[in-house]
């Protein structure tokens, strides 16, 4: 049933997390400067790592924060800090959440599932399997625009010649990120361009996530997720494996094992929102690229970014209206 207060009927949100490829030096800093709890979630995050994360975020001293050992625990705390900042302001709860690939993990924290310490000591792990299990320069992803997904798939099997190049994000429609080792990525490129593609251009990342390739990575992370409290979360979470939500903490756990050798599957995710009667799609956390991809997707449901006070004052006043 929708919920109502005295002065109207509110809209059905679901809050998205973004992943890795937001990240910028100085993000959150104008939320930061109208909201201390920013910088104090970015502290506890710090003491948990054993360096100082603000700093890296406003400053990014020697490029740190594209290094995936850092962008994984930076942008979870970007997006739990807008979060948290909604919540403090008043903002209520969506009907469900979902993350990009890592923005996963800031749901699962942002629906009380997994504690904030805990996730940004996890993720930081995560970032440094994925970077042991693929050695820098053998792996690659690039973005492949203007093909059916058949088509993606069909062009990375016979790019593949005994190697690795899987489709790895359906992130849009007509939007598919390939993963896998360099020469069979660079090979699938060029297949793309000959079948058609608007664009198929390499990707600047050091790790090529969602590919068998990281299933050596899985495994180590399923062994630290055995350590790792999870309860139910309080807020349905979508996960990008199977497009569902579970509530028993060893079905989360698989389903985070899974991710890092799996496809995300977010025109899926988003679609399913709707399909359950959301109405609208708040990013939650620096950037607008959920808000660009769901232009794509489902173009009739608005969709607003919730990283700056004006944004954030806003959607407030409207729900408050």
């Amino acid at each position: 049933m929708t919920r109502m207060n005295l002065r109207g009927i509110y809209m059905k949100n679901a809050f998205v997390f973004p992943g890795q490829g937001s990240q910028s030096p100085g993000m959150l800093g104008e939320l930061a400067a109208s909201s201390p709890l920013v910088e104090e979630l970015f502290a506890e995050a710090s003491e948990a790592l054993g360096y100082d994360l603000w700093r890296v975020v406003s400053e990014d001293p020697e490029g740190r924060l594209n290094d995936t050992r850092v962008t994984q625990p930076a942008m979870l705390v970007a997006g739990y800090a807008v979060w948290r900042v909604w919540k403090a302001r008043g903002g209520r709860d969506p009907l469900c959440m979902a993350g990009h690939s890592l923005g996963e993990y800031t749901a699962l924290v942002a629906a009380d599932a997994l504690p904030l310490v805990d996730a940004v000591r996890l993720v930081a792990d995560r970032g440094r399997f994925m970077q042991e299990a693929v050695p820098a320069g053998e792996g690659a992803m690039a973005a492949i625009l203007g093909l059916d997904d058949e088509v993606v798939r069909q062009v990375c099997s016979e790019a593949a010649a005994g190697e690795v190049v899987e489709a790895v994000n359906f992130n849009a429609v007509g939007q598919v990120v390939i993963a896998g080792s360099k020469s069979a990525v660079d090979r699938a490129v060029e297949l793309a361009r000959a079948r058609g593609a608007k664009r198929a251009v390499t990707l600047p990342v050091s790790v090529p996530s969602h590919c068998a390739l990281m299933k050596p990575a899985a495994e180590r992370l399923a062994e630290r997720l055995r350590s790792v409290p999870l309860v139910s979360p309080r807020i349905p979470v979508l996960h990008n494996v199977d497009v569902a939500s579970h509530a028993d903490p060893e079905e989360i756990r698989a389903a985070l094992v899974a991710q890092l050798h799996s496809p995300v599957r977010w025109v899926e995710t988003i679609r399913r929102m709707a399909g359950e009667g959301v109405e609208r799609i708040v990013e939650c956390g620096p950037g607008r690229v959920l808000v660009g991809l769901n232009r794509r997707i489902e173009r009739r449901m608005p969709a607003v970014a919730l990283f700056e006070p004006a944004a954030i004052d806003e959607l407030l006043k409207e729900e408050n209206s």
